[in-house]
């Protein structure tokens, strides 16, 4: 029977058309910023429409959301699949709650179709995945796992000093229930890809099997303002002179590791900032991702050692500080081969892949059996007002996420 089942691609679609309407942007995105007013309003719609399919809600210390559809057993441990609500401040409408609304889909679907699972099935949303607001990203999902400890979590602070557990309490999210400790039988999340090889090889469905390793830094060069007219370019301590040559090297390390090396600046500030004065400090952030661990170790030493180089050259003072890592993951295997048959049940095209995006997944899949499933994005574009999949491909993705739950809570 299951080979037959499919969930409602019309409703689905229609759900991401709604929600993306809450933090809508000019350019046809969204910015719904974690514990903001528009993320308020994007959780109260998903716990409406899930309280409306029948599912119980609670939620955490870190404000994640759990909606539950009890199965036959509910002593048994649940599967479970979600994503997160939050966006990039300008960022699309389908990174992250695409696989929140698609696990909906799943309990609408098994709804109409009058079909109880043994297994309870559970779908999460995530706060502050992105960790555009408040760093690092995933950190609701972290302490969920044990990654960081809750006060550590909830002391996070976005630019303005707003602490995590602030934010929660303003719009109402600070649950009560413990975090973590829970068994899982299974987890899934659904993604879009955000990246160009699914679409670029005409595929439907990425397996995916593992996960990137990332570490983050924050670095600060610090050297003297100074008059931009009256000051000799020999006696400058120019603070962007040395930011600009670590943002040449951070380059070329990235493009030494071949297609697997990634490496980025996102963020930058300049102080004083001013047209006329020689920049005495510039603030900014480095990340770099890799599939092994021993390449990620090998780049943490050559980005000190360039770093370090570069100011001496200039006469800069460095401080360069790591504020979030995690390994290299492999995602269960049962997992996978979950998401394996139920893509080739249905007959979509599909290969195994590596994300080289961080998800909620990848902390979940230290205390649970994980896997991700994902579908391509237009241009693989992400992080953008421009992101885009078809209709048709967001309905692949929830068939497979439909077909892999019912799998892992039969068995």
């Amino acid at each position: 029977m299951s080979k037959t089942l499919r969930i409602d691609g019309e409703r689905l679609w229609g759900s991401l058309m709604d929600m993306a309407r809450i933090g809508a942007t000019e350019n046809g995105g969204v910015s719904r910023l974690a514990l903001t007013e528009e993320d308020r309003q994007g959780r109260d719609l998903f716990v409406e429409w899930a309280r409306e399919a029948g599912c119980s809600i609670r939620v955490d210390a870190m404000g994640n959301i759990f909606a539950r559809r009890e199965g036959r057993d509910a002593s048994l441990a649940p599967v479970v699949t979600g994503s997160h609500g939050d966006s990039q401040p300008m960022g699309g409408k389908f990174d992250g709650i695409y696989g929140v609304l698609a696990g909906l889909e799943v309990i609408r679907t098994l709804n109409d179709l009058g079909i109880q699972t043994e297994r309870s099935l559970e779908v999460i949303n995530w706060t502050n995945e992105e960790g555009s607001r408040f760093a690092p990203a995933m950190i609701a999902s972290g302490v969920y796992a044990g990654v960081f400890d809750l006060a550590y979590g909830l002391s996070r602070t976005d630019a303005n000093g707003v602490t995590i557990g602030q934010a929660l309490q303003a719009i109402g999210y600070d649950g009560d229930a413990p975090m973590g400790g829970r068994d899982i039988h299974a987890a899934f999340e659904l993604h879009i890809e955000q990246g160009p090889i699914l679409e670029a090889q005409n595929l439907t469905i990425g397996v995916v099997t593992a996960a990137q390793g990332q570490r983050w830094y924050e670095v600060e060069l610090t050297g003297r303002s100074a008059h931009a007219g009256t000051t000799p370019m020999n006696h400058r301590l120019d603070a962007l002179l040395g930011m600009a040559r670590v943002a040449e090297a951070v380059n070329a390390l990235g493009l030494a590791q071949g297609d697997e090396g990634r490496a980025t600046i996102g963020l930058v500030n300049v102080y004083p900032n001013s047209r006329n004065v020689v920049p005495g400090r510039v603030f900014f952030s480095v990340e770099f991702r890799h599939p092994r661990e021993m390449a990620l170790e090998a780049l943490d030493f050559a980005f000190r050692e360039k770093v370090q180089q570069i100011a001496d050259g200039i006469g800069l003072h460095a401080k360069v500080e790591q504020i979030f890592q995690y390994a290299p993951i492999a995602f269960e295997q049962s997992c996978i081969e979950s998401v394996r048959r139920a893509t080739q049940q249905l007959g979509y095209s599909h290969r195994d892949m590596v994300s080289g995006a961080g998800h909620d997944a990848c902390y979940l899949n230290r205390v649970a059996p994980t896997s991700m499933i994902f579908v391509p994005c237009v241009g693989g574009l992400s992080h953008n007002e421009a992101e885009h999949i078809h209709p048709e491909w967001a309905e692949a993705g929830a068939n497979v996420l439909l077909l892999a739950m019912l799998d892992k809570s039969a068995r």
